[in-house]
């Protein structure tokens, strides 16, 4: 069965492509809390002349960890609706994408 994707509906592209940017920058997250902690360990041991205190540096890597999935979702939500209205447009110069599907018996119960 052979299927065309003729529109994207760009406000539900929007949302889930903000959910989903959203949820994957969790799992950045940690990883660049960890950089964050280690870079500050080593500009300190390495005496790195004015280096803010460890509590400063520490809360604005914080706030800007809790603004990650935050600015995260916001980019995907944007980016999903302006992708999705671009989609729209050109498949209607060009035609949409086309999809091949199998039909497939249920299976035994």
């Amino acid at each position: 069965m052979n299927l065309k994707l003729k529109r994207i509906a760009p406000l539900q592209a929007g949302k889930m492509l903000a959910a989903l940017y959203g949820l994957l920058s969790l799992v950045l997250v940690p990883v660049m809390l960890a950089f964050m902690a280690f870079g500050s360990l080593a500009a300190r041991s390495q005496g790195g002349g004015n280096v803010p205190p460890l509590p400063l540096m520490l809360g604005m890597g914080a706030g800007f960890m809790i603004m990650l999935p935050l600015l995260y979702a916001l980019m995907g939500f944007v980016f999903g609706v302006i992708g999705a209205w671009v989609y729209n447009l050109l498949s209607k110069w060009i035609g949409g994408f086309e999809l091949d599907f199998e039909t497939q018996a249920p299976p035994p119960l």
